[in-house]
């Protein structure tokens, strides 16, 4: 599973069906893209979702990137993103073949944000196999690529 975590001041989601209706917005908090690969597991979401919530990328009264996404009761705009597991080693075209399935992804997507939330983080959820546009207000700008180890 892998987490591309951006700290951002303000973020917003829209599908679009035909026209872009808005799903949520966040305010302070990060926009995480959600990649599932085919051999990850709830475990791996779980673990994902608490390095998430713990991770220290807000700063601290001396300027240090020393404060939790906890700590500042900061929220989360959550985006499915399966082009996180984008092969282009070969060839112009990507392979997504490392990428969970739809009936696969999806529940270990919504586990991941059920652990966010379980953290007390507001979580605003995307729209699973919908075209979407997100509105991102970088902060820092700061982002981090986060793997969860796969099993089996």
């Amino acid at each position: 599973m892998r987490a591309l975590v951006q700290r951002v001041r303000e973020a917003a989601l829209s599908v679009v069906d035909p026209q872009p209706v808005r799903l949520g917005s966040i305010g302070r908090g990060y926009v995480v893209l959600l990649g599932v690969h085919a051999q990850d597991t709830p475990e791996d979401a779980a673990l994902l979702a608490r390095r998430v919530a713990g991770l220290r990328i807000f700063d601290d009264e001396a300027g240090k990137l020393n404060r939790s996404l906890v700590e500042i009761g900061g929220e989360v705009l959550s985006v499915p993103q399966f082009t996180l597991y984008a092969d282009t080693r070969r060839g112009r075209r990507p392979s997504f073949v490392e990428a969970a399935p739809p009936e696969r992804a999806e529940p270990l997507y919504r586990y991941f944000n059920q652990q966010l939330e379980a953290s007390g983080v507001r979580v605003v959820p995307g729209r699973f196999g919908a075209h979407m546009v997100v509105e991102i207000h970088n902060d820092g700008p700061v982002t981090i690529l986060l793997e969860s180890p796969r099993r089996g």
